[in-house]
């Protein structure tokens, strides 16, 4: 089944340039990740001051392999806080 991902990433305010330079630049190995299908920046307009970064996946197992070869690397820093969401997407055909 397939896993979509939404990282709620909230940040000090005047840091939209430099969170936005650093996904542009982003290392792209989950790119080339097994399993990987997707990703997508969404920036706060309305309703909020919080960035979504989505990333989909053919299923949670390919997900949670990617989370635990990251998992040593997690370190937001600079006042970022970072809420993961993990959703099965439903098939409603």
């Amino acid at each position: 089944m397939a896993f979509v991902s939404i990282v709620v990433l909230s940040y000090p305010a005047g840091m939209e340039s430099e969170i936005e330079e650093r996904f542009a630049h982003r290392h792209q190995n989950v790119d080339k990740f097994e399993g990987f299908e997707g990703f997508e920046m969404l920036r706060p307009v309305s309703g909020g001051k919080s960035y979504f970064v989505i990333t989909r996946w053919a299923d949670e197992a390919s997900y949670q392999k990617r989370m635990d070869a990251r998992a040593e690397r997690e370190d937001t820093g600079e006042g970022l806080s970072v809420e993961p969401l993990g959703f099965e997407v439903v098939d409603l055909g």
